[in-house]
């Protein structure tokens, strides 16, 4: 009986001991991957000023499928025009951030399915009450847009404006339309319109203007990345299957 107890016990420290082990390489097995997102769209992703970390909707995308199929994530703050540069030179592994996934980044790098799309908004300072609705009722202005965008080719080659000044961060255009430096200025629609529902702005949004430029924002990774492009859009899949994504944009005011 003696040696059957023991032998019964020292089975039950091997399994434990198995199940510890296997936990500890599950947990050692987990990858990490290196998330590079601007600190300045909000709400797409933004500096959080309260935590100092990169926070927004497209953060929350990248950890909720990061969830789904058991990676994690370091989010990175990198300036939009260092994002592509930057993943293809491999000091990230991923871009969560606005871009469009348009075909010159295509061939760049490779593309997630998409996760929202939207347009161009355009900004002119408050107290002037012209109605554009289009880049053909807005020629001879001169306008700002951002640099690295998928606006700026399809502004320039209007050939309707007088001139075009290329800004490094959405806060820059706002500022110069405001003062008067410049007449108008284009940037993401809803990210301008998050902006200026905080109030506090000298410019207003043009509601009659239509967007000219539509794009679909997806998440982006190296070329040769194609088993971890699968598995971006297998939790992306799953992410929106379950409502997650649909509650995200909601916790962010975005529809």
């Amino acid at each position: 009986m003696k040696f059957r107890t023991f032998v019964h016990k020292l089975r039950g420290v091997s399994l434990a001991l198995g199940a510890t082990l296997a936990v500890t390489a599950a947990a050692q097995a987990e990858t990490n991957y290196k998330v590079g997102s601007t600190p300045t769209g909000v709400p797409f992703t933004f500096l959080n000023v309260d935590t100092n970390k990169i926070d927004g909707i497209m953060v929350d995308i990248i950890e909720a499928i990061g969830k789904q199929e058991g990676f994690t994530v370091q989010v990175d703050a990198t300036q939009w025009s260092a994002l592509i540069p930057s993943l293809t030179s491999g000091k990230i592994d991923i871009i969560a951030a606005a871009m469009y996934a348009t075909p010159s980044r295509a061939e760049v790098v490779a593309f997630s399915d998409k996760v929202y799309s939207y347009g161009e908004g355009l900004i002119v300072k408050k107290d002037n009450d012209a109605v554009y609705k289009s880049f053909d009722d807005m020629e001879g202005l001169t306008i700002g847009v951002q640099v690295g965008t998928a606006y700026v080719k399809p502004l320039t080659a209007t050939g309707k404006f007088k001139d075009i000044k290329i800004y490094d961060s959405l806060a820059d255009i706002m500022r110069d339309v405001a003062v008067g430096r410049i007449d108008a200025g284009f940037g993401d629609r809803p990210i301008l319109a998050y902006q200026l529902a905080k109030g506090g702005s000298d410019v207003r949004m043009v509601d009659e203007y239509e967007s000219q430029i539509k794009g679909d924002v997806a998440i982006a990774v190296r070329q040769d990345d194609k088993e971890l492009l699968a598995t971006i859009n297998d939790g992306l899949g799953k992410v929106k299957d379950s409502g997650e994504l649909t509650e995200i944009l909601a916790k962010w005011g975005i529809k």
